[in-house]
This record gives C-alpha cells, sequence and structure tokens, in this order.
C-alpha cells in the first residue's frame, strides 16, 4: 500500500507539473484574445483558425521549403500579424459601430471561411512538423521537451507583451483605449490606428502559439477545435480584457484538464474542465477576479 501511494504521488506531481506546463500555452492564447477584446470590444471567434494558419505555414515552410524551425517561426508569427491586421481591415473596421451580434456572426463567418479554405486547400490529412524532440526524465517523471520549449517560450512572449504594453508609447495608449475609448479619441489619439496595431499583434500572438503548438498537435483544417473552445472559456472566466484573470483561468483550466487526464481519460479532463466553467458561471458570472455586490 505504502509503494502505491508513493508511485501514485509521483504520477500526481507529473500531473500537476504538466498542468504548469499547459497552461503556459492556454495563458498566451488567451492574453491574444483578450487584448483584442480589451481594446477594440469585438471577441474574435475565429481567432484558433489563425493559429491553425500559422500551423500551415510551419508545417510548409519546414517539410516542403527546408526552411529551419528558427528561421520559420519568426516569419510564421509575421505572416500571422498581417493576417490578423488584415482581417480587422476588411472584417471588424466596417462593423465596429455594428451590433454585437452581427460582430459576433461575422469573425463567425471568417472561423468558417478559413476552415473551409484549408480543407480544400490541403485536404483533411493529418500532417506532423516530423521534428521529433526528446523527453527529460526527472526521478521517476518524464516531460516532453516540446512542452517545456513552449512553456518557456510563452513565458518570454507574455513579458514582451508586459514591456511593450508598459515601455512604450504605443503599448501605453493600447491601455489607456482599453479604459476610456471615448475619452482617447478626444484628445487625438488615432483610434483607428491603435486598432490595427492591437490586431496584428493579438495576429503575432497566435503566430506564435502556432510555433508552439506545431511541436505537439498535428496539423489538420479543424485543430483550432481543440483549443479554440477552451481559451474562449478561460477568456469568459476569467473577465473578457481581463489579462490577469485570464492568465489565472489558464492555469486553472490547464489543472484540471492535467489532473482529470490522471484520473481518468485525457478527454475526461476537458469534461471536467467544461462543467466547473459552467458552475463557475453560476458563482462568478462577471469573471473570477470581478468584486461582488
Amino acid at each position: 500500500m505504502q509503494a502505491f501511494l508513493e508511485v501514485f504521488d509521483i504520477y500526481l506531481l507529473e500531473a500537476v507539473l504538466n498542468g504548469i506546463l499547459l497552461g503556459g500555452v492556454l495563458a498566451l492564447l488567451a492574453l491574444g484574445l483578450n487584448l483584442i477584446f480589451g481594446v477594440i470590444d469585438v471577441t474574435w471567434i475565429c481567432y484558433a483558425e489563425l493559429v491553425m494558419i500559422g500551423m500551415y505555414g510551419m508545417y510548409f515552410m519546414v517539410q516542403y521549403y527546408g526552411v529551419s524551425y528558427f528561421v520559420a517561426a519568426p516569419l510564421t508569427i509575421l505572416l500571422v500579424a498581417v493576417l490578423g491586421a488584415a482581417l480587422h481591415y476588411l472584417v471588424i473596421a466596417p462593423l465596429l459601430t455594428a451590433p454585437p451580434i452581427n460582430q459576433l456572426l461575422a469573425t463567425g463567418g471568417v472561423l468558417f471561411v478559413l476552415q473551409s479554405f484549408a480543407t480544400v486547400a490541403f485536404g483533411i490529412d493529418f500532417r506532423n512538423l516530423g521534428i521529433r524532440l526528446p523527453v527529460l526524465a526527472f526521478g521517476d517523471m518524464n516531460f516532453s521537451y516540446a512542452r517545456l520549449l513552449s512553456f518557456a517560450a510563452a513565458l518570454v512572449g507574455m513579458v514582451a507583451v508586459y514591456l511593450f504594453m508598459t515601455r512604450t508609447f504605443t503599448g501605453t495608449a493600447i491601455r489607456a483605449i482599453s479604459q476610456d475609448r471615448q475619452i482617447m479619441a478626444l484628445m487625438g489619439v488615432d483610434t483607428r490606428r491603435i486598432y490595427l496595431i492591437t490586431s496584428a499583434l493579438g495576429g503575432a500572438l497566435a503566430g506564435l502559439a502556432a510555433c508552439l503548438l506545431v511541436l505537439q498537435y498535428d496539423v489538420h483544417p479543424f485543430v483550432g477545435l481543440s483549443f479554440g473552445p477552451i481559451t474562449f472559456l478561460i477568456c469568459v472566466l476569467g473577465g473578457l480584457g481581463n489579462f490577469i484573470g485570464g492568465f489565472i483561468a489558464a492555469f486553472v483550466f490547464a489543472e484540471i484538464i492535467s489532473l482529470g487526464g490522471l484520473f481518468s481519460d485525457l478527454e475526461w479532463g476537458y469534461v471536467l474542465a467544461f462543467a466547473f466553467f459552467i458552475v463557475m458561471m453560476f458563482i462568478r458570472p462577471a469573471g473570477l477576479l470581478a468584486r461582488r455586490r
């Protein structure tokens, strides 16, 4: 019995640590989506599909054109940043004064357009980047280098965004607009330019996430469904537009998924995460950090 408890403790610790590693990538995804909502006040339902396009970009650059992963990664980030800016310019900007339901339907339409485009252009085959990273053995626990690299890169990306938002004039303008759009427009700030920059920055974060997730997931047109819904729920649970709340919620969800996978299948981890979200919406409908009235 003692030996069983010792082994169980090791597996439990391994699940907790893997949950932390997963939480870093989920927090990166939530940061991009929250940034766009907090500034532009539009939720991009199609955000995960930008990640999917970035993953295809990584796959073709590395597999078909022989580009090094570390060269393809910044090119992919730039590609998805441009795609994010184009999405704002072509779809979001004309609908800024439209009812929120119209904005949701428009971004939902973009989701199906991107999925259908990827299906027609690339087929439904599962494609793999072909990079096999070793496994780190620590005691009796094993951790994938892909997850370790993704966690470290996600933290670097989030710190870089924090420094940009706090140490640059443009970042300060973005934070100011997220607090009061009307006043900043009256003070001479070009809100259209800030919106475009914010969309490009959100796209760049999606591109970074694509570079990290392609090391762990096969690429196919519906890969966004693997992490798109959970990212949206993280943002809602943390409070849409609340960066700190989204960061905390990402790790909460990641731990539930990881521990659920320990006690049962990984799919049950997602079931528990969704059930937790439903319960929390009754308790904290405005988000984890919302003040009670």
